[in-house]
């Protein structure tokens, strides 16, 4: 972990497991599946390995698109009626 997108990819990844494993704990909810945090996950590995390949634009645009799913679709802040 050398680089500036290694860090950024493991904590963004890190807070989507946070997010799953305190969503699994509790009651569940409709419409809050296990395949919608597959996208995010899998963003920020693509994001990293094309930070490391020297894509940098294009991987600070995934990352942010790797949040911007995380926020619209998973709503960590706010839960799902």
């Amino acid at each position: 972990m050398t680089g500036v997108f290694d860090w950024i990819a493991v904590i963004l990844f890190a807070a989507l497991v946070v997010l799953y494993l305190q969503r699994s704990t509790g009651p569940a909810v409709p419409g809050d599946h296990a395949y919608l945090y597959l996208p995010p996950a899998l963003g920020c590995a693509l994001a990293n390995y094309l930070g490391n390949e020297g894509h940098g634009w294009v991987a600070a645009l995934l990352l942010i698109a790797c949040v911007l799913f995380t926020l619209v679709m998973l709503k960590p802040f706010g839960r799902r009626r």
